[in-house]
């Protein structure tokens, strides 16, 4: 194939990115706002803490179960017509989770939400590598689409916040509705179509098999963690995991698997994965766990929550981006080895806060934590295509969106279910004498419910309840927090023995050459694949 040195991008392609970050912004937003709505939404629709916690799993777990598959098919159909198909299903998805009426249509609500953000993700990263052909001008395009999750990390809460100061709890999820109709006028006109019509078919018992082992093995994890040892979730955990190995197996059996899983061989490819995964699971934890804590035990409304994430999450993105700046000179490994350092350093603050603790305490943990682990998850979806041969990057690029979601997914099941079970236990060791029956176990669901029998409890009992529940509640984060700096202690090692060999620090920078011979080198890394088309 006849190399073609790189365009450098003009307006309607730096015009075209900003309307690419409006996707990634959403879906992170859309998980925030769940956060932010809990106590409204837990006095409105009386869910259980199980259902509580499926409506905020069941979003990031069929996004990561269906990522793959929307990939692929984007492949067949075409990146920017799978997206504006996405954005149609996300806005009516949008509405029909504001308008949920009881706990199981908010799940259902919620499933189809995960569902068409999935068509959204893959389509914006690749469109990005055709839009963006020179190789300084993609990495710039690629950190501000990653920034962009970021940013709906803090324009989520604070937005979702103030709106549900005046409306009801369903209101924010109703910001989505213009930014997709935004979405639905300007993709045609910025954006360009792209699709490869001789890639192989979309191999449906790979879907049903990914989603068979992704579902039943995080249910079975999440129970397990939250209630010990039972048989239900144990055999759902054996079926996933099964389902899990048969998926493997067909995939190394096909000319066009629908995952390549033969990257993973590749030990910079998989200690990046598994350090994604880790650290964006144990920020998305700790992100449910605090924004209770603000709203329950601190007494905070959802603006007041929403406008303290500000001090946590923009020193993060300027984190995230001088540490990207920083590796490109002495190497990634150091900065992800340094990153995880300082992640369990705040996770370390952290266990130090209790019910009684001030604002103070707890943003200053969470802002260490942030700043720490920030750089480590900008810096892991690039190190994950990085590790992957050219020929295979977009099949690195789509499980690296698939880790990233993924880990959210496990990390709220994971974190929530062990902090809950804390929780309970703690409670049922300080429960004040004369909370018995149906307010006891109400109060041993979760810090919500306490504090609602609290405010339905005679004076004082009523005071000693809710001082009991906080209590109880940070002494959960408190045990997820030391949890948290094992996992990120092993990581810096594992990361330090293997990632350092599979990723040497950056050569001198070669003598210049000449310009034919430098154009037709970039020119060879940016030709679209055999048979890809794009307009």
């Amino acid at each position: 194939m006849t190399a073609v040195t790189p365009a450098k991008a003009g307006r309607r392609e730096w015009i075209g990115l900003a309307v690419l970050c409006l996707p990634a912004l959403l879906t992170t937003m859309d998980l925030t706002l769940l956060f932010m709505a809990v106590p409204k939404l837990t006095a409105d629709l009386n869910p259980s803490s199980t259902q509580l916690l499926w409506a905020s799993d069941i979003y990031g777990f069929l996004i990561a179960g269906f990522l793959i598959t929307m990939g692929t098919l984007g492949e067949r159909i075409g990146r920017r017509r799978l997206l504006l198909i996405g954005a149609v299903l996300f806005g009516v998805a949008s509405v029909l989770t504001a308008e949920a009426n009881s706990p199981e249509m908010l799940i259902a609500a919620r499933a189809l939400l995960g569902v068409s953000a999935a068509t959204l993700a893959p389509s914006t990263l690749s469109l990005l590598r055709v839009m963006f052909r020179d190789e300084k001008e993609s990495t710039t395009a690629v950190t501000i689409w990653t920034t962009s999750f970021m940013v709906g990390g803090v324009v989520g809460p604070i937005a979702g916040g103030l709106l549900l100061d005046h409306f009801w709890w369903g209101a924010p999820f109703l910001m989505a509705v213009p930014v997709m109709v935004l979405l639905l006028i300007a993709g045609p006109l910025l954006l360009p179509e792209y699709k490869d019509p001789a890639g192989g078919r979309l191999d449906l018992l790979s879907v049903g098999m990914s989603l068979a082992a992704i579902l039943p093995a995080v249910y079975g994890v999440k129970e397990l963690a939250r209630n010990g040892f039972e048989t239900w979730p144990t055999v759902s955990l054996v079926v996933g995991l099964a389902f899990g190995v048969a998926f493997v197996l067909r995939q190394r059996g096909l000319s066009v698997p629908l995952m390549d899983v033969s990257l993973f061989s590749r030990p910079a490819f998989s200690v990046s994965v598994g350090t994604l995964l880790l650290t964006t699971g144990l920020m998305m934890g700790i992100q449910y766990l605090l924004a209770t804590y603000l709203q329950i035990v601190l007494g905070m409304s959802p603006a007041e929550a929403g406008l303290w994430q500000l001090p946590v999450i923009i020193p993060g993105m300027v984190a995230a981006v001088v540490g990207t700046g920083i590796s490109q000179k002495i190497g990634t490994p150091p900065v992800l080895i340094a990153g995880l350092l300082v992640g369990s350093v705040g996770f370390g603050v952290l266990t130090q806060v209790d019910g009684n603790s001030g604002t103070a305490l707890v943003i200053t943990s969470s802002a260490i934590m942030f700043v720490g682990l920030a750089p480590v998850m900008a810096l892991g979806i690039g190190t994950i295509v990085q590790a992957a041969p050219v020929e295979r990057a977009g099949a690195a690029s789509a499980l690296a969106s698939t880790t990233n979601e993924l880990g959210g997914a496990v990390g709220i099941a994971l974190v929530g279910s062990l902090a809950t079970a804390v929780y309970g236990s703690s409670l049922d060791d300080h429960l004040p004498a004369g909370v018995t029956g149906a307010a006891h176990d109400a109060a041993r669901n979760s810090v919500s419910e306490a504090a609602a029998v609290a405010g339905q409890l005679p004076g004082k009992l009523g005071d000693q309840l809710g001082a009991a529940a906080h209590d109880a509640f940070a002494h959960g984060m408190e045990v997820a927090s030391y949890v948290s700096i094992g996992v990120l202690l092993a990581m810096a090692a594992l990361v330090a023995v293997l990632l350092r060999r599979a990723l040497p620090a950056p050569a001198a920078q070669p003598a210049p050459q000449p310009a034919g011979a430098a154009g037709a080198a970039g020119a060879a890394e940016e030709t679209l694949p055999s048979g890809a088309q794009s307009a």
